[in-house]
Order: structure tokens, then C-alpha cells, then sequence
């Protein structure tokens, strides 16, 4: 069978448009040097105790600068010098311009608090219904009722929703592609979660290959959570810049995701972006002293308690809204106290030794 020029041209151009989305990955002299450069990274998963989900974080009518400037004060009394952050896009759909002034304020918040500030841009978590406007109020006793997914299941419903995220991605990293206050883009969280499996990976490999169009300054990752999802998790590896990976595990099975995600990155510097879950002895007392001896920086899920009541076990609601006997997530009482002020001493211990 003959085949056309036109047939080989459209090949050869397809693989070289993989190629070179594969080589501008960071090497890894590149990005350890780039990790070299950082102190310990140590922060949070922050989301406002006003808010329930993404969009009551970023919306006009409920973004509270007062009440971000005070939690930040908080992480900052502790030695936190990090968040990890998500981003909608039905948010820069609802309103561009003003979401981005909206970052750029949050940005500028944190950076009076010595905070460095990554975003995530996609999530496959929790609920695939959302829209702008008031959100609903959190049920009583349950786990992030009200956390969205993005776009969750509404792209395999409209393909052509890829175009607007695509649109939604490119703007937010050419619009903050060399901004100092950003650490690094983590271009999707959790893909396959909540039984997408392999039908994430479109997005994934699209994120990233957008995200290499734009070339921002800092770098990109997507972190592994699954060893079961082998096509995800083999993709988040190979074109991640730097290895972020989350573990709510005790300190031995936390060890041995560290030890073979460094043998399977090349020793690319490693991240941890969600842990702490207490009743599965994923605890700051077992933990971080870990993640310090290998300056592995160290983001545990929930800085104050608040409407995303992430203070009750996935597996272990209270539906009469009544108090836990032990937190699962989140440092912080909504009056500013600590949950276990041993915890504080002991974060704030660790932040300040050298």
C-alpha cells in the first residue's frame, strides 16, 4: 500500500511535537539545582475556613482578604513559608480579569507572611456538580461535601470543553509564567481519582504539553498518589519537572514511596503535597521529622478548621455534625488556637532549625 507525502509529513510533524514536548521536561541537574536553591519548604493545604469549595474562595462576593490575611498569620507564627492552592476553571470563566486580580491579590498577602504559593489547576476529587454563584452549605459531620472536581465528568459529556480548558490554562501561566511569589504549577490533582481511571489521561497529557507551550519559569508537576494507576502514574513521573507524590500512610509505607519514586525519577528532587491523616498514624510527629532528615518538603492537608470540615475521616462522618474524637486533617481551631498545641511546637521546632 502506497503511502501519501502528505500521510508521512503529518507523522513526522506529530513526532516531533512529542518530541519536544518530551525535551523540555527539566533535566535533573536542572531541577535539583532549582530545589538546592529553596529552604525546606514546609506549608499547608489552604483553603479558607469561609470557604466550602474552590469557587467560595475566589468568587467576588465571598473573597475575604481580612480573614486570608489572619490564617496566613497563623501559618506564618508556626514557620510555614508555603501553601499549596487550587484554582477553578469556571472561575476565569465566570470572570477573567477579575480572578486573576484575585490571585494576584492572595499572592500579595502571602508574600507579607513569607509564603510562597503553589497552584493546582485541575483536580478529579469529590463532586463533578458545581456552578458559580452561592454555594450550598456544608452537610453536617461529612468530609469536603462540598469540593469540586475540575472539570470532573462534564468532559466526557462535552469534548469541546477541552478548547476552553486549554484557553483557561495558557492565560493563568502566561499571566503569572515569571512570577516570583508562584513556586510551581501542579497542572492536575489526583488524575483517575473517584473511578475516572485512565479516562484522566486525555487532560493530563494535554495540560502538560499546554503548559510546555507556555514555558513558564517555574516548574510543573502532577502528583503521584496510586501505584495502581500505572498509566497515570508512569506519565507523572516522565514529564513532571519535579516528583511531587501524596501519602496519608504511617512513616514505614511513606519511606518506601519516597525510596522508589526516587529510583524511578532519577533522583529528581521530591515533594510530598498531601499527608497527614492521624488515625492512620500519618501524624506530624511521624512524619516530618522524616521529610526534614531528606529535605523533602512538606505539605499536610487543612491549615484551620472551617466549611470544608476536613477535620472528620473520609470514611467516618458524623452526621450530627458532633466532634471527632481525633482531628484527621487541619492544625487549627477556628478561633486561631491550635488543635494540638505539641503539634505547633513541634512544627515550629522543626521550621527553625537549621
Amino acid at each position: 500500500m502506497k503511502t501519501s507525502i502528505k500521510t508521512i509529513l503529518i507523522a513526522i510533524s506529530i513526532f516531533f511535537s512529542v518530541s519536544s514536548a518530551f525535551a523540555q521536561v527539566w533535566s535533573a541537574a536542572k531541577a535539583n539545582a532549582w530545589y538546592k536553591s529553596k529552604a525546606w519548604l514546609v506549608g499547608a493545604n489552604y483553603i479558607p475556613a469561609y470557604a466550602i469549595n474552590q469557587l467560595e474562595f475566589w468568587q467576588e462576593d465571598t473573597f475575604n482578604e481580612k480573614e486570608i490575611d489572619k490564617e496566613l498569620a497563623l501559618a506564618e507564627s508556626i514557620g510555614m513559608n508555603s501553601m499549596r492552592v487550587y484554582l477553578h476553571h469556571a472561575l476565569w470563566l465566570q470572570d477573567k480579569q477579575g480572578f486573576k486580580n484575585r490571585i494576584n491579590t492572595y499572592l500579595n498577602i502571602a508574600t507579607k507572611h513569607h509564603i510562597i504559593t503553589l497552584f493546582v489547576l485541575f483536580d478529579d476529587c469529590w463532586n463533578d456538580t458545581y456552578k458559580t454563584g452561592p454555594q450550598p452549605q456544608p452537610k453536617p459531620g461529612i468530609h469536603n461535601s462540598g469540593w469540586l472536581k475540575d472539570p470532573g465528568n462534564r468532559i466526557q459529556n462535552n469534548p469541546k470543553l477541552m478548547d476552553t480548558l486549554e484557553a483557561y490554562t495558557k492565560d493563568i501561566l502566561k499571566t503569572f509564567s515569571k512570577d516570583k511569589r508562584i513556586l510551581f504549577w501542579d497542572l492536575y490533582n489526583e488524575p483517575g481519582q473517584f473511578d475516572q481511571h485512565n479516562k484522566s489521561l486525555p487532560l493530563l497529557e494535554n495540560v502538560f504539553n499546554w503548559a510546555r507551550q507556555v514555558k513558564p519559569s517555574q516548574p510543573v508537576t502532577s502528583g503521584v498518589y496510586d501505584d495502581n494507576e500505572k498509566a497515570i502514574t508512569n506519565f507523572q513521573i516522565r514529564n513532571s519537572d519535579v516528583i511531587t507524590y501524596h501519602s496519608y500512610d504511617d512513616a514505614k509505607t511513606h519511606q518506601r514511596r519516597i525510596d522508589s519514586l526516587r529510583t524511578a525519577s532519577g533522583n529528581r528532587p521530591l515533594l510530598c503535597t498531601e499527608y497527614i491523616a492521624r488515625k492512620r498514624q500519618s501524624t506530624f510527629e511521624n512524619i516530618l521529622p522524616m521529610l526534614k532528615n531528606q529535605k523533602i518538603a512538606a505539605y499536610n492537608w487543612g491549615l484551620v478548621d472551617g466549611k470544608t470540615q476536613t477535620k472528620y475521616a473520609w470514611d467516618e462522618p458524623l452526621k450530627d455534625g458532633s466532634e471527632p474524637k481525633l482531628w484527621f486533617h487541619d492544625i487549627f481551631k477556628k478561633d486561631g488556637t491550635p488543635y494540638k498545641k505539641e503539634e505547633t511546637d513541634l512544627i515550629k521546632n522543626l521550621t527553625k532549625e537549621k
